[in-house]
């Protein structure tokens, strides 16, 4: 996952000459059928079906620390069970991080290895190190 515009500015003027930036206590992980912009547009998120984003608590355990200029995950994210098909099965290509549960600002960004439709009766998974935040 790279970070869009908007959080790479805020961690430059954190480390630079301020303002500190704040943690976020909730980081939200949402899919996207479309390609993200580094300015943090173009994320189309499924529709129907009983689609939501996961909250994730931003904390060590589910984030452990960073190596090598990356974080990864450190527990498995699961979104809820599809109860239909989600965006009428259009592949998923994208996963993201938000500052909110729902509409809130693309934190950062990733291209999903292998595109793949969320079907009626399946769950979305991250599995643990597959979420890979990266300052580059």
């Amino acid at each position: 996952m790279s970070l869009v515009d908007a959080t790479e500015n805020a961690l430059l003027d954190h480390f630079l000459g301020g303002p500190d930036y704040t943690r976020l206590a909730t980081v939200y992980l949402a899919l996207s059928t479309t390609t993200p912009t580094d300015a943090g547009g173009n994320f189309t998120e499924p529709t129907g079906g009983s689609y939501a984003r996961v909250a994730i608590t931003n904390n060590a355990t589910n984030f452990p620390a960073a190596s090598g200029g990356a974080k990864s995950n450190g527990v498995k994210f699961s979104f809820p069970t599809a109860t239909a098909d989600w965006s009428s099965g259009a592949n998923m290509t994208y996963i993201g991080l938000f500052d909110a549960a729902t509409a809130g600002n693309l934190i950062a960004y990733g291209a999903i290895t292998t595109p793949k439709a969320v079907l009626n009766g399946d769950t979305a998974e991250v599995a643990i190190g597959d979420l890979d935040v990266t300052m580059d």
